[in-house]
């Protein structure tokens, strides 16, 4: 990310889960300065065998695809991005695809799952969710697995997970941790966002916060450009630019996402489905991110690190 150019980071984003999944979706994120895109490959439903089976068929379809490419080193990224290509890598969204075997971690680690949450929503063997009601955050496994991941060089994030599990991650990480994407309570009470606390405590780390573009993180179902700016801007306020980036949670998959919802009531009650048809700010509008940054008067180099710089930093001190 040298180029004169600024880069853009986007920290987490989502395909079909299927064996099918049309990966030629991620080119929307195409622009000038290149982008590197983040792709979920499993979540507390999914087995081991299924995540595996994702990344295998994400990976086979990017390195047959003319304009991706799978990127998980900085090396890597920083040669694409002049070029302004796309890069990707993966990330899983709950500990349940380790089976409880922590050596799962480096596995999954070697085949490009760059970051990992423990708990999704709901508790699990690692720690509560940001659903449960009684919050005791991270169990003696969710440390030992904090441990692990920073011991193969994973980033540790607290999207999806309990306050109190959120705030252990701060504590037990011994590397910058990340909310890869978490909009801010203090702007909009929804018991997805994260609490000023647990932004204060990731920044401490070293880490940063990736601002969706859900709508019913971003307000009451406001899937635009002006809400998400100003999840941004109450960020950058509260802990500054340096730790403050993207991660829209973009699903290419809005149809499968809805009938998730209705599959899956335990993970998704009525916090997520009382707005009706969950809205999102689609790439096309994240990438403008860029320009309103600079419309408002953010300084340059905030401008560079909200992009993508400040991820790509936290990623350069923990990959191994």
């Amino acid at each position: 990310m040298t180029s004169d150019r600024r880069a853009f980071w986007e920290q987490h984003a989502c395909l079909p889960l299927t064996l099918d999944a049309d990966v030629s979706d991620i080119l929307r994120y195409r622009r000038p300065g290149g982008a590197y895109v983040c792709v979920n490959v499993g979540y507390a439903p999914h087995s081991r065998e299924d995540s595996l089976a994702y990344i295998d068929h994400f990976t086979r379809s990017i390195e047959a695809h003319p304009d991706l490419e799978i990127a998980t080193t900085i090396g890597e990224i920083d040669a694409a991005l002049p070029g302004d290509r796309i890069v990707v890598a993966f990330d899983l969204e709950d500990s349940n695809p380790l089976a409880g075997d922590l050596d799962m971690v480096r596995t999954f680690y070697d085949l490009g799952v760059k970051s990992l949450l423990p708990s999704y929503n709901n508790g699990n063997a690692a720690g509560c969710g940001c659903l449960d009601k009684t919050d005791t955050g991270l169990t003696a496994y969710g440390r030992d697995l904090v441990r692990r991941m920073n011991e193969v060089g994973m980033l540790v994030d607290g999207s999806h997970c309990s306050t109190r599990t959120g705030l252990d991650l701060s504590e037990v990480s011994e590397q910058p941790m990340i909310y890869s994407h978490s909009a801010m309570r203090g702007l909009w009470d929804h018991v997805r966002n994260i609490t000023d606390e647990q932004a204060r405590e990731c920044a401490a780390t070293g880490g940063v916060i990736g601002i969706p573009g859900v709508g019913i993180f971003l307000g009451p179902n406001t899937a635009t450009l002006d809400a998400f700016i100003a999840h941004i801007d109450y960020a950058v306020e509260l802990v500054g630019p340096e730790h403050v980036g993207i991660g829209s949670d973009y699903s290419f998959d809005a149809e499968d996402v809805m009938a998730d919802l209705e599959a899956n009531p335990h993970l998704f009650p009525e916090e997520y489905t009382r707005w009706g048809v969950i809205q999102f700010v689609e790439p096309e509008t994240t990438l403008l991110v860029e320009h309103e940054l600079v419309r408002r008067g953010y300084p340059e180099e905030a401008v560079r690190g909200i992009l993508g710089g400040n991820f790509r930093r936290v990623a350069s001190q923990v990959w191994t």
